[in-house]
């Protein structure tokens, strides 16, 4: 079942005359990045302009007091959420073009809840603060919040347009090296270095990724080393990211790393402590979800790939989403192909340009449409449950 055309209409004269509102609040949010947890701007912004348009908004899921909610239509019947982030990188900013999210989400929310009376089912827009290494929308998942839903969605800035791209499992491993201090030059006889064992961590992970399955991603930092150029460093410390395309891959490569540290701290004779520190899992697309998003996306005007196997993938808690509620979580371009990348000064830029504004508003409509979809269309909505469930 498709949707009628003065559904369709009504959608997207909704986005086209908010166009104005949503660069204001895309704009305002780029040009105040506000990191983890701490977007009190942004989460303000889009709870007013929420309100403005007759909404009630809840602040403080989860005990995240950045984390708002908004809703329309009759929650006994299907509901949809339209997911919206707003938190930014350090020093490089909006990089990853989480403006242009909330832009997308608050626009699709507010088109798709003008027709929801129509429709029939529920709405909802979800805020979800902290994305990058803050976990929101896992908090949100264990507080229930993703409870009841029949889908969940959203769209994510990119240098091509795809509608389904792996997320990779992920976590942090935090390690602490202890030694035993000497002069460096009077005694280092009597010195066990904590640099030397992590150190000689990254040279052993490196001997290791011959035996990594395609996919994985372990990449690291020292964020000590060391307390002063003549003393035999006691304390060391880095941090690892350790990345994989499911769950059990990342048990077994998070092994490897932990005994790359254990095995360098012995050979110092020093002592490791490793803290890990939850990670993201896999992301499972709903492809039947996916495809009807990106026919809608084509009957505005951008034709996408189903998936790209010569770009990398990252990290997202939209993956958690996607494995207690059927999600898609498709990517779409704000510069050209290879021209940059998420976590990229260039992408920063382009993610504040007219450009970027554009795709954000094309998003909208095409997340707007599908939710509605989703909504009105049972057997669609079955088809996305029997892939979701076969998946489990």
């Amino acid at each position: 079942m498709t949707l009628s055309s003065d559904i369709e209409k009504a959608i997207d004269a909704t986005i086209d005359r908010e166009r104005d509102t949503l660069a204001k609040l895309s704009h305002d949010i780029h040009a105040n990045p506000e990191l983890r947890f701490e977007e009190h701007k942004a989460a303000k912004w889009i709870a007013d302009l929420l309100r403005a348009r007759g909404f009630e908004v809840e602040h403080g899921l989860a005990g995240m007091s950045t984390a708002v909610r908004a809703s329309k239509g009759d929650r006994k019947g299907p509901r949809v959420a339209i997911l919206g982030e707003y938190d930014a990188l350090p020093d490089i900013g909006h990089a990853c073009g989480h403006n242009l999210i909330a832009t997308s989400a608050v626009g699709a929310f507010l088109a798709a809840a003008s027709v929801v009376d129509v429709s029939g089912g529920e709405v909802v827009f979800l805020g979800t603060p902290a994305e990058e290494g803050g976990g929101g929308k896992i908090k949100m998942i264990e507080a229930g919040v993703f409870d009841g839903f029949a889908a969940a969605m959203m769209f994510h800035p990119f240098d091509r347009d795809v509608l389904a791209h792996p997320a990779l499992a992920s976590v942090w491993l935090a390690m602490t090296f202890h030694g035993a201090p000497a002069h460096g030059a009077a005694a280092p006889w009597d010195g066990k270095s904590a640099l030397t064992a992590c150190m000689d961590t990254f040279r052993l992970i490196d001997g290791q990724r011959v035996h990594f399955k395609d996919g994985v991603r372990v990449h690291g930092y020292i964020t000590n080393g060391g307390q002063a150029v003549n003393i035999i460093p006691e304390l060391a410390s880095c941090e690892f990211s350790v990345r994989a395309r499911d769950t059990e891959e990342l048990a077994r490569v998070r092994a490897i790393v932990e005994r790359c540290a254990k095995g360098a701290a012995i050979a110092s004779d020093a002592r490791v402590e490793i803290v890990a520190r939850q990670g993201y899992r896999d992301m499972r697309n709903n492809m039947a979800m996916a495809r009807r998003f990106g026919a809608h996306l084509e009957a505005g005007g951008r034709k996408a790939r189903e998936t790209d196997a010569r770009v990398g993938a990252g990290s997202t808690d939209m993956g958690d989403v996607s494995h207690v509620v059927p999600s898609i979580h498709p990517y779409l371009a704000i510069v050209d192909e290879n021209e940059a990348l998420c976590h990229q000064h260039r992408f920063a830029d382009a993610a504040g340009s007219d450009r970027g504004l554009r795709t954000a508003c094309d998003a909208a409509k095409a997340l707007a449409r599908t939710a509605v979809e989703i909504l009105v269309d049972d057997s669609l909505r079955s088809a996305v449950q029997e892939e979701w469930r076969a998946g489990t």
